[in-house]
């Protein structure tokens, strides 16, 4: 058996071999909480026979550009902007996927993201390359449908990730919108989690763990105002000594 021909972009030479060099892109796992239920937005591949998957979900990314992204969240910032109009100030790295057999155009290795917004007043755009952009529940689309190349695989390695984080970290305070009371931040934590959390366990564990600000009163469920709140520090989540308990 003949080994298979892989597309290839230039010929970089280290003594007498030279490489093949993959193609390089990044890809975002966009999370948020819509209608009590955690979403993703992914981006509708363009159809026509020379596209690979044509007309099926897929994360937003691309191709690395050299000549304009210094780095690779760089590149994740620009990807978001470019297919869906949206602006994150949180991004994590999640991990790498590559091979020969992920992209039917040759070598790919991708670098993933995950991103947390909150998706209240967010006007998405469609562009770059996508035909179109939506929301969808997490829990009735992980599991039913097949996105393009391995990206089923990547967001449920990515929903892993968020939920066991959260059990720790202050992470669903970036996909409320600011101020948020704390029963609205508690509800978000329910939602990604998937279960209920005790309510005085649970003021006592985020006030105690000093990522908070106060701002102002909030509209209460009982007709009382509620304390609003921001946060104290937006570039990265506080760690919890212990998890949240059942």
């Amino acid at each position: 058996m003949s080994a298979r021909k892989l597309p290839v972009n230039k010929f970089p030479k280290q003594g007498r071999a030279t490489f093949r060099l993959p193609f390089t892109t990044v890809d975002v796992v966009i999370f948020s909480v819509l209608e009590d239920a955690l979403c993703i937005l992914l981006v509708r591949r363009p159809s026509g026979d020379a596209e690979p998957y044509p007309g099926k979900w897929a994360l937003p990314g691309g191709f690395v550009n050299v000549d304009v992204d210094i780095t690779l969240e760089a590149c994740a910032t620009r990807k978001l902007a470019e297919k869906t109009g949206v602006s994150t100030s949180y991004l994590e790295q999640l991990g790498s996927w590559g091979g020969a057999d992920r992209d039917p155009r040759g070598w790919s290795a991708t670098h993933v993201y995950f991103a947390l917004i909150p998706a209240e007043h967010i006007q998405l755009e469609r562009g770059a390359n996508a035909a179109d952009v939506s929301w969808f529940d997490v829990d009735k689309f992980v599991n039913e449908t097949d996105l393009a190349f391995d990206h089923s695989s990547i967001l449920a390695t990515a929903v892993e990730r968020l939920r066991s984080k959260v059990e720790y970290t202050s992470l669903p305070a970036f996909l409320v919108p600011e101020p948020f009371s704390l029963p609205q931040l508690q509800r978000v934590y329910e939602i990604v989690l998937g279960r209920s959390i005790d309510k005085s366990g649970f003021r006592t564990r985020m006030l105690a763990a000093d990522f908070l600000v106060e701002d102002v009163y909030l509209d209460g469920t009982s007709n009382r105002p509620a304390m609003g709140y921001r946060l104290r520090d937006r570039s990265m989540p506080v760690l919890f000594p212990r998890n949240l308990g059942r």
